[in-house]
């Protein structure tokens, strides 16, 4: 398939189609229809073609699946809602994001193909990686283990905090890669630093939050050239650096559309949500809603790359945001503060420090208890917040309930 058949000509739809994703598109949407309850009833409901006639166009009518929505499909037939068209005991691993996300491994190596990622960023058979995601109920660890593996590497399972002992261990074994998210990169670093260490680390690829450019500045000061890439616990990696040009360079295993707020793909290089089709028959997700802005650009990249890019994150749809790689929808903090006592007016804020790091803070009036409202928050969402008590007046009584004051310049 030509650039411009993929969507990347002057004039053309912001949406990318890899080359011979329709057969396995059609592929894909046949298992659906035979072994998903949702999807054939979804499908035959927005009277998609059959036999994808038309190929991709045919799933035009076909409406967005939102991320925030499939909470509530599994919860109708848990764990996963009847979405999965393959047994469950056929899978390697089940997790759970927040919101109650099932999320589904399947059998295959390298299931979210992250490896693409990790091999543009210069990693290779042999290297010594430090993973430095949780491995704990949400798959990001296990994302970048396997997609480590499948290259050859060694990988150190480090997960999250600890930071003096994972400084000693990386300098132990020699470790020259990270995965991770770039914020907690940049404390090891600095933790090594304090130490009186040199860590080997030269490479790393991070996700999980915005990467500015001063962020990446002070990394690439140490001596460890950053990439990044971009997925999902839902979808696995849909775009990636290449370290060569601006941008993402979208995966061959997903089909890609920018998409306006009614589901249309907007013209290209404007601005919209991706929206993802998925070309895998074990977990099947045709035009799932990310919640996440950005463009295409079709521009050429100097690596020479074939594929259409994301002209990066651009934001959230509504008022969703991303704070330390989790997904915090302000529902889940309206549901957590109202099963407290002594709560007179509340908001949530989420900031950045001089460190880059994200905080979250729950400011409270009234004679609540604080640990409890630290408490209830965490376990609603799982992130361990601040809470601070305010005079009521200090919080508008029709102001918003939560405030994203961080900026990414």
């Amino acid at each position: 398939m030509s650039r411009v058949e993929a969507g990347g000509g002057p004039g053309g739809l912001s949406r990318w189609v890899p080359p011979g994703a329709e057969p396995r598109l059609r592929a894909v949407v046949a298992r659906a229809r035979e072994q998903s309850p949702f999807w054939r009833e979804r499908l035959a409901a927005a009277g998609v073609d059959p036999g994808l006639a038309d190929g991709v166009e045919s799933l035009a009518v076909l409406p967005v699946l939102r991320k925030e929505s499939l909470g509530r499909v599994q919860a109708a037939a848990p764990p996963f809602g009847g979405l999965l068209a393959e047994p469950v005991e056929r899978l390697a691993r089940i997790f759970v994001s927040p919101g109650d996300i099932y999320d589904p491994q399947g059998a295959a190596a390298d299931f979210w193909r992250f490896s693409r990622a990790l091999e543009a960023a210069g990693f290779r058979a042999g290297d010594r990686v430090i993973n430095c995601f949780s491995y704990h109920l949400t798959p990001a660890g296990f994302m970048f283990d396997s997609a480590a593996r499948a290259l050859g590497c060694v990988v150190v399972p480090a997960g999250v905090g600890q930071q003096e002992l994972q400084v000693r261990v990386t300098a132990a074994v020699g470790a020259t890669g990270y995965v991770g998210l770039p914020s907690y990169l940049l404390a090891l670093l600095r933790r090594a630093a304090d130490m009186g260490l040199s860590l080997p680390l030269r490479r790393a690829v991070v996700t999980g939050e915005p990467l500015p450019p001063a962020l990446r500045e002070e990394i690439a000061s140490y001596g460890v050239a950053v990439y990044q890439a971009y997925g999902t616990a839902d979808v696995g990696l849909i775009g990636h650096e290449c370290g060569q040009g601006p941008g993402l360079h979208l995966n061959a295993g997903v089909i890609v559309e920018i998409c306006d707020p009614d589901g249309r793909a907007v013209p290209m290089g404007e601005a919209g949500e991706v929206v993802v089709t998925l070309l895998d028959e074990t977990y099947p997700l045709l035009r799932f809603g990310t919640g996440d802005l950005s463009a295409l650009s079709g521009e050429p990249c100097p690596c020479g790359g074939p594929s259409l890019r994301l002209r990066g994150w651009l934001g959230r749809v509504g008022d969703v945001a991303k704070v330390r790689g989790i997904f915090l929808y302000p529902r889940q903090l309206e549901e957590a503060m109202a099963t407290l006592a002594g709560v007179e007016r509340w908001r949530a804020v989420v900031e950045r420090d001089a460190h880059h790091r994200d905080i979250l803070r729950i400011e409270v009036a009234g004679p609540a208890d604080p640990l409890a409202v630290r408490q209830a928050v965490q376990a609603a969402v799982r992130l361990n917040p601040e809470v601070a008590s305010v005079p009521a007046d200090a919080i508008p009584a029709d102001g918003p309930r939560f405030e994203d004051r961080r900026r990414w310049d």
